[in-house]
């Protein structure tokens, strides 16, 4: 049984706390969503998808922290809710999406206690869709993949990154639950170590066969024959292929494409942004002190200058397939993908 990032509980917001992981698994609850944007922030709950419902339920929060009477009264103080929540991680293009889904559904409904019930109601249909989201794009991922294949992944796209199940680690799960055969290569993904503290805690939790690396070893591992292929998650995909995840997707790709081994990236539609141009996307970056100490230890001198970006951009050029729930994009990737929405 896979773990459950994020769901709503008697009119609250109940998180695992993943900067606790793995030595703690630890459940926070949330009834303010100025605290679920400083968990957004702060990493407590990350992944796109598992960020976007997080943000959906945290403007829910707003809708019955308000005293409002009026409609436009309460719809003014979840536009100022909305605000601070997309602030907290503006890269990720599911955030903006959920926020987008419950405001437009605040609008829709006439009355301020029917607004508290629909936008409630919604949020947590969001949380219930995106774990069939991910089984279906993992059924659907799981057709690439051979019967003693060893898959690499970078950061965490598995259960912890969604609601439940995983965008890659959720193929990767398919796989195996189709009868084959597999093995996983894990980045540890610094500095934040995503890979190393929740890749491999849950597939470990869950049974998977999986061996850490540091990301210094991706290019060893390809050259010496340990990866057949490499699936990954994003935090948004553009209409034209072009790939955002975590920082270091774009090396791993690229090793790959030097040794010809097929690149994936598995994705909800609710990832994709088809407005903007690879120009027109900001990449978050975040504190030095990520890169200059480990917990408690220092690793840096002081006072060093850190560029620390969370995210880079993979081209399509690097990229064999996009797995998503309604099928697989290929390119020319423009064309697929618009085929992808067509059939949505």
């Amino acid at each position: 049984m896979s773990l459950k990032t994020v769901e709503w509980k008697n009119n609250s917001v109940v998180m695992i706390d993943q900067t606790k992981l793995p030595n703690i698994l630890e459940y926070v609850t949330y009834t303010d969503f100025n605290e679920v944007a400083d968990a957004i922030r702060t990493l407590v709950v990350r992944g796109a998808p598992a960020i976007g419902v997080s943000g959906a339920f945290g403007l829910a929060l707003a809708s019955l922290q308000s005293n409002a009477t009026e409609k436009n009264e309460l719809i003014s103080y979840m536009q100022n809710a909305k605000k601070i929540l997309f602030e907290t991680r503006p890269t990720a293009v599911n955030l903006a999406w959920g926020l987008d889904k419950i405001m437009e559904i605040a609008q829709q409904s006439a009355t301020v206690d029917q607004i508290r019930i629909d936008v409630v109601n919604h949020a947590k249909k969001m949380a219930e869709d995106d774990i069939q989201i991910n089984m279906t794009m993992g059924k659907n991922g799981s057709e690439l993949f051979n019967d003693n294949d060893t898959i690499m992944t970078h950061c965490n796209a598995g259960a912890l990154a969604t609601v439940g199940y995983g965008t890659a680690l959720g193929v990767i799960r398919a796989t195996k639950d189709s009868g084959k055969n597999i093995k996983v290569i894990a980045t540890e993904t610094r500095p934040i170590q995503q890979g190393s503290r929740l890749t491999a805690f849950e597939l470990k939790h869950d049974g998977i066969d999986v061996s850490l690396i540091p990301d210094t070893a991706v290019g060893y591992s390809m050259a010496n024959g340990l990866v057949d292929k490499i699936v990954v998650g994003a935090d948004r995909i553009l209409r034209t292929g072009h790939v955002y995840n975590k920082i270091g997707t774009y090396q791993v790709a690229t090793m790959a494409n030097q040794h010809k081994i097929p690149f994936y990236v598995a994705a909800p539609l609710s990832t994709f942004d088809m407005k903007s141009n690879p120009e027109d996307v900001i990449i978050e970056q975040r504190k030095g002190t990520e890169v200059t100490g480990i917990g408690d230890t220092k690793t840096a001198p002081d006072g060093i200058n850190v560029i620390n970006p969370a995210f880079d951009m993979t081209p399509p050029e690097l990229i064999a397939g996009i797995i998503t729930e309604k099928g697989i994009a290929k390119t020319p990737f423009e064309e697929s993908i618009k085929k992808l929405f067509q059939a949505n």
